[in-house]
C-alpha cells in the first residue's frame, strides 16, 4: 500500500527508521479483496455467469448489463449489479472492461438508492471495480466518495464493510485522501472500527491508516474519538487487531493531540505490556510509539517509567532484532535521563 510513514528518529547521533514499509504492508496485507458472501442466483443466471467467465469476449454481455443498470425496474437493476459484481470479482480483466463500458456512474447512482439491497449491490460492484488500480481515479472522479460515505452511514452491515473497503482502495491514491477526509468518512470509519464485525474492523483500520498519513485527517480521527477503540484493540491480544491498531496509532501520535489522547485513554500501560509480552513486531512498533510519546515530555517519560517499562526494554535490547535493539536502547537512555528540563535537547527529534 502506498502511504507515508513517520519520520526517522535522530538521537545522540543515531538515526533509525520508525516503521518499515514491509512491516506496515504485512500488517494490512489481508485487507485486499471483496470477501463477502456470494449472492444466490437462479440456475439460469448461474449458467449465464459461467458462460461469461468462460468466454474470451464478454463485451456484449457487459454492455447489456450496463444498460440494465439504468432500467426502470429495481429488480432488473439488482440483477445487473449483482452480475457485474460477480463478473468483476472472479475475472480481474473484466474490471477494466466493465469500467470502459460506462458502468461506474450508474453504479454510483445505485449507491444512493433508498432500497438497501440495491445500495448494497451497487457498493459491492464499485468495490470490486476499485480493485483495479486503473479504475480508482475514474471511480473517485465520477463522484463515488460521497455516496460511499452515505452507505457507510446508512447501509446494511455488508454495505458498510464494503464501503469501507472501497474507500480504503480509493485512499491508496494520495490526492483522494484529503477529499475522503473532508467528506465525513473518518468518524464513520472510527465507529466501524469500534462497533463493526472483524472484517469491518480490519477494513476500517486499513482505511484509517492510509487516510491518517494526511495531517488534517489525523486531527479528524482524534476528534472522532479513535483512541478508545485503538487502545482497546491493542489491549486485546485475542482480537487479531493488535498490529493494525498499533500502526494506526503510530500515525496519530505524530501530532500533539494524538499523544494527549492516547495517554488520557490509558494507552501507556497497554504499550508497555506489549513490549513485555507481545510478538516481536508488536514490541518494535510499541517501542517506536513510546519514543514518540516521550519526546520532550518529562511527565510522559515518568509515566512510562512508573509502568515498569525499563526491565522489558532491557530484555528487548538484548534479545530483539537489530532494529528493535536500537529502539529499546534509545528509549532506555531517554527514560534514564536526569529528570530535568535541562536535557530536553537530548530527546528524540520526531517531526510530523
Amino acid at each position: 500500500m502506498e502511504t507515508e510513514i513517520p519520520a526517522n528518529y535522530s538521537y545522540m547521533g543515531r538515526t533509525i527508521s520508525d516503521i518499515s514499509v514491509d512491516d506496515s504492508t504485512s500488517a494490512f496485507s489481508d485487507c485486499n479483496s471483496d470477501i463477502s458472501g456470494e449472492f444466490p442466483t437462479p440456475s439460469t443466471q448461474n449458467r449465464r455467469f459461467l458462460i461469461t467467465c468462460a468466454s474470451e469476449n464478454s463485451e456484449c454481455l457487459i454492455r447489456q448489463l450496463v444498460e440494465d443498470l439504468e432500467s426502470c425496474s429495481i429488480d432488473v437493476q439488482k440483477q445487473a449489479a449483482m452480475e457485474i459484481r460477480l463478473i468483476a470479482k472472479n475475472k480481474p480483466e473484466n474490471r477494466l472492461k466493465i469500467a470502459k463500458e460506462g458502468a461506474v456512474r450508474p453504479l454510483i447512482s445505485l449507491i444512493t438508492s433508498s432500497d438497501l439491497q440495491l445500495q448494497e449491490y451497487g457498493v459491492t460492484a464499485i468495490l470490486n471495480l476499485s480493485l483495479c488500480d486503473e479504475n480508482k481515479d475514474l471511480i473517485a472522479n465520477s463522484g463515488a466518495i460521497k455516496p460511499l460515505v452515505k452507505a457507510l452511514k446508512t447501509g446494511t452491515a455488508t454495505a458498510k464493510e464494503n464501503a469501507a473497503c472501497a474507500l480504503l482502495r480509493l485512499s491508496q491514491i494520495e490526492e483522494h485522501k484529503t477529499t475522503i477526509g473532508r467528506s465525513g468518512a473518518i468518524p464513520l470509519l472510527v465507529n466501524l472500527l469500534e462497533n463493526g464485525g472483524f472484517r469491518g474492523k480490519k477494513d476500517a483500520s486499513t482505511a484509517l491508516y492510509l487516510l491518517c498519513s494526511v495531517k488534517e485527517n489525523k486531527m479528524r480521527a482524534v476528534q472522532a474519538g479513535i483512541m478508545k477503540p485503538i487502545v482497546e484493540l491493542m489491549a486485546d491480544f485475542g482480537s487479531g487487531m493488535v498490529d493494525k491498531a498499533a500502526f494506526v496509532l503510530s500515525m496519530l501520535v505524530s501530532i500533539p493531540e494524538g499523544k494527549i489522547a492516547v495517554v488520557e485513554e490509558g494507552g501507556i500501560p497497554v504499550l508497555v505490556e506489549i513490549v513485555e509480552v507481545g510478538l516481536q513486531r508488536q514490541k518494535e512498533i510499541s517501542v517506536a510509539i513510546l519514543l514518540q510519546i516521550c519526546e520532550n515530555n518529562l511527565a510522559y517519560r515518568q509515566l512510562v517509567s512508573r509502568e515498569g517499562a525499563i526491565p522489558p526494554l532491557v530484555a528487548l535490547s538484548q534479545s530483539g532484532t537489530t532494529r528493535s535493539k536500537q529502539k529499546a536502547e534509545i528509549l532506555i537512555d531517554l527514560l534514564r535521563q536526569p529528570r530535568s528540563g535541562n536535557n530536553a535537547s537530548r530527546t528524540p527529534d520526531v517531526s510530523d
